[in-house]
Parts: C-alpha cells; sequence; structure tokens
C-alpha cells in the first residue's frame, strides 16, 4: 500500500466515489495513532507508549488499497475527553470535518484491552450520539488495541469479550458486532494485512448498509457549502479582465475574510453545541449519581431489616427452643410422676394380693 499525507488546505471538491474517509476517535494513548499507522502501512501517525508523543492536533494521511481503492485515515486528539476544554475541542472537530471534506464513511471507536474500562468509555458513545445524533452509530467500528497481550496470556478475542464488563458488551451490541481485534506492534505482514481486511470487511458492510452514503450533518453541510463558495469566488476573481494583480489580491483578500468569519461563526456553533452537550450529559449523569444512591441507600435499609429480621427470628428460635426444653423437662417430670404413681399402685395391688391370701389361710 503506498500512500501521501493531506492537510486541511487541500481542499477538493471531490466526488464522495473518490476516496474512503476514516475517523479514529478514542481515548488519549489507547493506540488510535498506531492503529492508523497500521491501516496506511507507514509510520506516518506520531505514536507514543507513553503520554508524551500522543497525537495534538488532526491528521489525514492516505494509501491506496490493494483493490485500488483510495482510504483517507484521520486521526484526532481525545475529541470528546472533556478535559481539555470545549474550546479546543470545537477547533479540532472543525478541522476533522474540513480534512474529511464531503463525509465521512466509517467512525472507528478505538478502544484497548491494556485498559480498564471506565466512566468515560461508558458515555462516550452517548456522547457521539448527542453531539453527531443517534445515526452515528451506523457507521461505527470497534478496534481494540493490545493484540499482543493476548497472544502472551493465550487467550482468544472471543474469550476475552465474553468476559468483557456489561458496558463493553452494550456497545458491540448496538455497533451490531463490528469488532475488530489489532495487533499494532507484529511483525507479521500477514497479521498486518489480515487486520486490515478485517476492518475494511466492516467497512464496507458499513457503507453498503448506508447506501454508499458518508455521514454528513449540519456541520458537514455548513463547512462544505462555505467552501463551495469560496470555490466559485476565486474562479470568478480569477477569470476578471482588466484587474490589476493588487485589485484582484484585494478581492481574495476580502473573500478569504469572509470565509474565515463564517468557519468562526461555524466554530462558535460546535462550542456552543459542545457546551449544551456536556450540560445535558452532566444533568443526566447526576440524575443517575442520584438514581444509584438513592438505590443503594434502599437497599442498604432492605439489609438492616433482614438483619433486624434475621435476629428477630433468632431470637424467636431461642425461645422457642427454651419453651420446647421446659415442655420437655415437664414431660419428663409428669412421666415420673406417673411411673412412680404406678409403682406405688403396682406394690399396693401386690401388698393388698398378699395380704389377702395370709387372710384366707387364716380362716381354713
Amino acid at each position: 500500500m503506498g500512500g501521501s499525507s493531506t492537510t486541511e488546505d487541500d481542499w477538493e471538491l471531490a466526488s464522495i466515489n473518490d476516496a474512503i474517509t476514516l475517523v479514529l476517535v478514542g481515548k488519549l494513548g489507547y493506540g488510535k495513532s498506531a492503529t492508523g499507522n497500521s491501516i496506511v502501512g507507514r509510520n506516518v501517525f506520531e505514536s507514543s507508549s507513553d503520554m508524551s508523543g500522543v497525537t495534538c492536533t488532526c491528521q489525514m494521511e492516505s494509501t491506496v488499497l490493494s483493490d485500488g481503492r483510495k482510504v483517507n485515515v484521520i486521526d484526532t486528539p481525545g475529541l470528546f475527553d472533556w478535559s481539555v476544554g470545549s474550546k479546543e475541542i470545537g477547533k479540532e472537530i472543525i478541522k476533522c470535518v474540513k480534512l474529511a471534506k464531503d463525509g465521512i464513511h466509517a467512525v472507528i471507536l478505538v478502544f484497548s484491552i491494556r485498559s480498564r474500562f471506565s466512566e468515560g468509555e461508558e458515555t462516550i458513545l452517548e456522547r457521539l450520539q448527542m453531539f453527531f445524533g443517534e445515526s452515528i452509530v451506523d457507521y461505527m467500528v470497534l478496534v481494540f488495541t493490545g493484540g499482543d497481550d493476548l497472544d502472551e496470556e493465550r487467550k482468544t478475542f472471543q474469550e476475552y469479550l465474553s468476559k468483557a464488563p456489561e458496558p463493553v458488551k452494550t456497545i458491540i451490541k448496538t455497533c451490531k458486532n463490528r469488532v475488530v481485534l489489532f495487533n499494532n506492534r507484529t511483525k507479521d505482514q500477514n497479521e498486518k494485512d489480515d487486520q486490515v481486511q478485517m476492518l475494511m470487511f466492516y467497512v464496507n458492510r458499513v457503507m453498503a448498509n448506508n447506501g454508499g452514503k458518508p455521514f454528513s450533518d449540519e456541520i458537514f453541510s455548513e463547512i462544505k457549502l462555505e467552501a463551495r463558495k469560496l470555490h466559485d469566488e476565486e474562479k470568478v476573481i480569477d477569470n476578471m479582465r482588466g484587474q490589476s494583480a493588487e485589485q484582484i489580491a484585494a478581492m481574495k483578500e476580502v473573500i478569504y475574510k469572509s470565509y474565515n468569519d463564517q468557519l468562526t461563526r461555524i466554530t462558535e456553533m460546535v462550542m456552543q453545541k459542545l457546551n449544551d452537550t456536556i450540560e445535558r450529559l452532566e444533568k443526566e449523569l447526576a440524575k443517575e449519581r442520584a438514581a444509584r444512591l438513592k438505590s443503594n441507600d434502599e437497599i442498604h435499609k432492605l439489609k438492616e431489616s433482614l438483619e433486624k429480621a434475621h435476629k428477630g427470628t433468632a431470637e424467636s428460635d431461642d425461645k422457642i427452643h427454651k419453651l420446647n426444653e421446659r415442655l420437655e423437662e415437664k414431660t419428663a417430670e409428669s412421666h415420673d410422676k406417673i411411673r412412680k404413681l404406678k409403682e406405688k399402685l403396682e406394690k399396693a395391688q401386690k401388698e393388698s394380693a398378699e395380704l389377702k391370701a395370709k387372710g384366707n389361710c387364716a380362716i381354713l
């Protein structure tokens, strides 16, 4: 596979059939850049095992598959890592959209089997849906990095997934089981090719399910409209006759300023949308935590009631046991008295019989 680097300023109003555009999304340090390198077949995205060399801004690289199709891969920083602030996220989303041009054919959501699944991962799908709309999941393929760890542990990917936390299983189910394991450290070319082929198998399925149409929303439409407008105005100026170079430069400066002003407006719109998304998500999380605390409190009260009931039952059982013991003692005493009375009666009857016998003898 060969390839080339593409910048955001290289705007060609191309047909969606010209290339397949993939966007890598996921938490910082999960191996997005290494996965991008595996897909394009070259070390073009900066990748590091520590946090010092991770992607700081959106970057797009291209490659050509063995079947002749061109694939654009966009590596992103933590687009939905709220800790970096909505302003920076907004700028990167705009840059990502500009790089994607006509839309995104598949969103590659990257996880790492080396990391514990946290609340951030649980909500990333929700964040994407809140921002881009529910239909974004129809374009998603999941990639789990760290395949070499499973090799060392002699575990299969299916064994790992079967024991994954429930939120992971829910995300996989939501994405229709479109999930691929990547070993970004392998030196085996066959393994490299196989994992890319498996990824493209799911990308092709996503494209087929969506009728070949890439994902696009209001942001894409706005930026594309402004880019087309700039492109058309540039052509008009370039075709003008009787204008000096200074006049043409001045006119172009005006349309560039207008274009940049529109991009600023769109960026502010994205930031507002991000802030709204964050606010909605925080409210939902607060509501969920409150419900969880209430549930935990109810569970605690139920446990206390159950312990009291057990304690009461134990006390009741102890009383019943003591009553049974007393009853058994009284019954034993009663039986002993009856036995003694029977013995006395039998003795009296015997003595009476003996006296009677002696009396009869005396008479004779």
